[in-house]
């Protein structure tokens, strides 16, 4: 049996854990010489590093429970604070929590029957002092996460993993034989097909990036924040090193009369449209020039 094929069959039965299942992938990437499946899977095997963001199917939100006391012994016990309130003076990261523990890690902390998990809030209760309850003094902060949530996180793993595996089997079939003592000789073109699939099964691409000429973008990309702006380029359909590159060009130079990119990135993009229009990338040419400024102009704090 392949690897290929071994993967499909482990992915279909439960009681085989993500984490044997992702050492599995691991070869095959490196067998496809696919260095952002790589990625992806590090990352996922070893957890997120801090300055890599993470897929939006590891970030999950949290709800907000807190104890307050007042004069003569009154107060409240474990009242739900309002989600608004926690973004609003604390900020979003406080409201979507960002899952970076590996995947082996997720499968330990689901083993648990409770139905949240619990995270550390305390520095809240400093930041919501007089901001909830009007002469109540805050002692306490809870924040928790669904255990639910947390499973979905295998599943969505495993969903892309299969997902991925499927493609690459109906649009690359010489990967069925890929084995632990064989291998293919690849081709930049074949490198570029596993990428597209890659960006389609595992990221998902941006919907409404579209052929027509004045197709839009609408993607979050944080002023200032270049791994915003890569992640967010990787999902509408571009290599990850093409992403990278034009993100380190916009962050070096500064916007034209404070609408147009510079010099730089002009330059980058117009050597770019022909993989576009050649279909190398999983993106159309007229939606390229599009995305990239929209991305550039997010980065630059000059759109919303």
């Amino acid at each position: 049996m392949s690897i290929l094929q071994e993967i499909q069959s482990e992915v279909l039965a439960n009681e085989v854990l993500l984490s044997t299942i992702l050492l599995k992938m691991r070869f095959l990437a490196s067998r496809l010489d696919s260095e952002l499946l790589e990625d992806w899977i590090r990352n996922e095997c070893e957890g997120y590093p801090r300055n890599v963001e993470v897929p939006d199917y590891r970030i999950l939100g949290v709800s907000y429970k807190g104890t307050w006391s007042g004069p003569w012994g009154g107060g409240i016990q474990n009242a739900p604070i309002p989600i608004h309130l926690i973004e609003k003076y604390a900020g979003p990261e406080w409201v979507n929590h960002k899952v970076r523990e590996s995947i082996a890690g997720v499968e330990a902390l689901t083993e648990d029957t409770s139905g949240e998990l619990a995270i550390d809030a305390s520095n809240l209760i400093l930041i919501l002092q007089d901001k909830v309850y009007e002469g109540l003094a805050c002692n306490s902060v809870m924040g928790k996460i669904s255990m639910a949530a947390m499973r979905e996180i295998k599943h969505s793993v495993r969903s892309r993993i299969l997902e991925f595996t499927l493609q690459l089997e109906k649009k690359f079939p010489e990967a069925v034989d890929i084995t632990l003592h064989r291998s293919l000789v690849n081709s930049s073109e074949r490198k570029e097909m596993v990428t597209q699939i890659f960006n389609q099964t595992v990221y998902g691409t941006v919907n409404n990036v579209t052929a027509s000429d004045n197709s839009t973008v609408n993607f979050t990309v944080i002023k200032g924040d270049i791994d915003a702006m890569i992640g967010g380029l990787v999902k509408a359909g571009m290599p990850h090193e093409a992403a990278k590159e034009f993100a380190e060009i916009v962050a070096s130079e500064k916007p034209q009369n404070n609408e147009q990119l510079g010099s730089k990135a002009l330059a980058w993009i117009s050597k770019q449209i022909s993989k576009a229009a050649g279909g190398v990338w999983n993106i159309t040419s007229s939606a390229l020039t599009n995305l990239l400024t929209e991305a550039a102009l997010k980065f630059y704090g000059l759109k919303p």
